[in-house]
């Protein structure tokens, strides 16, 4: 770079130096000027995007995309599109359906039994008129559960349906996080592309200046081999941001169900969206309305009726036989009348110690399981509530004093420092250092917005917020003592 500052020197000769730092000057405020202007108005509105002015920034930066930017598909088209297509959703679905259909055959009794035969016929003769006991007979049985255990069984099959349902609306809100989750990434790249690269144009105007102020002997070498370092610094960042780029693309697409090469619409940069938090509130909501949770208190529901309906196993079931028996008349032509039968069987459940009591046993350990996992979700989904609600709390705060202080100061210094190059009354590297310490500041604040909003994301989640109408009933939060 050095040489190339040297072989422009007989051009630099005819322009007047003190043309030089104007230059900058006029080049640095126009650019501030713009950024300035960008800001305010998102801290005017800062419920509102602004895609056309991202759009034409980003579109102006690569011409090569300014097609598909011109427009931002909404993130709500975004989340109808995924909660349509996305296959996880539609297996969900489809377990629901099954689920419900198991509910009435748990209820039902068991097939009757059609028998058809000859009762006492004797082994020497084929006639049926020989032995006055030989007649052709038809029946039918049907088996009686012990009075409660279809409705147990109705109501085990009932709690199965109603966890999976629970888990059905799980899986939307779980799949709308992460479309959420992934389209705010996507747009945190982009505006962080977008920020590399005007920083790396305005670094590139100040290497300019260093080498033509080395060439001239007013500046040093130094100053020329900082900024190309900057600049290339920018480069390498350009470079991590393409490569993060698809894989976020690609989460991304896998969350909205898509196939093929359908190409991704490009989203608003992040914007601050306040909302108020209470934690209070929000734990009551996941405690009442989470759709994991409430999925496993209706786990717990139905061991309990499991549990009773192992217990019913000490009661018999009852076998209900009615047959009809018909005789010919006899060899003397006599007539014989028809017959008539009705029976009731029942089982004994006598093998307590190695079949009935081992099952109770069983369907206790699994009711007190069921328990145990709602207890330590419950505590985890509170935990992680605390967590994210800091987090978005702690965020809100960074984003709030990087636009009201840290930015406007760090680009008021900017512009002071250009002020003081311009009468050499400071050194090119401070300029250098105020000008990244800005574009650190926009950087910082571009991410911290992006987190608050993926902790609200999260904090939907937790507190059990579907993005449907068919919002879980809320419930009361279960425990031991009420067991």
């Amino acid at each position: 770079m050095v040489e190339a500052s040297s072989s422009r020197t007989g051009e630099l000769t005819m322009i007047p130096i003190g043309i030089i730092p104007p230059v900058l000057a006029a080049v640095m405020l126009s650019t501030y000027a713009h950024a300035e202007v960008s800001s305010r108005a998102g801290r005017g509105a800062p419920t509102q995007a602004a895609p056309e002015q991202f759009a034409e920034t980003f579109a102006a930066a690569n011409p090569q995309n300014s097609a598909s930017l011109a427009t931002f598909s909404t993130l709500s088209t975004l989340i109808a599109e995924g909660l349509e297509n996305n296959p996880e959703i539609q297996a969900a679905l489809r377990e629901r359906e099954a689920a419900q259909q198991r509910i009435l055959p748990a209820e039902a009794l068991d097939d009757p039994v059609l028998e058809a035969g000859v009762i006492n016929a004797p082994l020497a003769s084929s006639t049926f008129n020989r032995e006055d006991m030989t007649m052709k007979m038809i029946g039918l049985s049907q088996r009686f559960p012990f009075p409660g255990k279809r409705g147990l069984r109705k109501d085990v099959a009932v709690r199965d349906a109603e966890a999976i349902e629970y888990g059905y609306q799980e899986t939307i809100n779980r799949v709308v996080r992460d479309i959420k989750v992934s389209y705010l990434d996507l747009g945190l790249t982009l505006e962080m592309t977008r920020l590399v690269e005007k920083n790396k144009l305005i670094l590139e105007e100040l290497l300019h200046i260093a080498e033509d102020h080395y060439a001239v002997g007013r500046g040093n070498q130094a100053d020329v081999l900082k900024a190309q370092t900057q600049v290339s610094r920018m480069a390498d960042e350009l470079l991590k941001l393409a490569r993060e780029r698809p894989v976020i693309e690609a989460e991304l697409i896998r969350a909205l169900g898509w196939s093929g090469n359908k190409p991704l619409p490009a989203p608003a940069p992040p914007q601050l969206r306040e909302e108020t938090l209470n934690l209070e509130s929000l734990l009551e909501a996941a405690l009442t309305q989470r759709p994991q949770l409430l999925a496993l208190q209706s786990l717990v529901a139905r061991n309990d009726k499991a549990l009773e309906l192992t217990r019913k196993n000490y009661y018999p079931d009852f076998d209900v036989r009615m047959s009809y028996g018909q005789r010919d008349n006899m060899l003397d032509n006599s007539r014989r009348p028809d017959m008539v039968s009705l029976t009731v069987a029942m089982n004994l459940p006598v093998w307590r110690g190695n079949k009935l009591q081992p099952r109770e046993a069983e369907s206790l350990a699994m009711r007190d399981q069921a328990l145990s996992t709602y207890e330590a979700q419950r505590n985890e989904v509170a935990a992680r509530l605390r967590q994210q609600t800091a987090l978005a709390e702690q965020s809100l705060k960074s984003a709030r004093l990087y636009q009201t202080a840290i930015l406007p100061q760090a680009r008021l210094t900017v512009e002071s420092t250009l002020a003081a190059y311009r009468v050499n009354r400071v050194d090119f590297m401070t300029l250098l250092d105020s000008q990244m310490t800005v574009f650190n500041s926009e950087i910082s604040l571009v991410t911290t917005l992006a987190g608050y909003n993926k902790a609200l994301a999260e904090i939907d989640l937790l507190a059990g917020k579907s993005p449907v109408n068919s919002s879980p009933v809320p419930r009361e939060p279960i425990s031991r003592e009420r067991m």
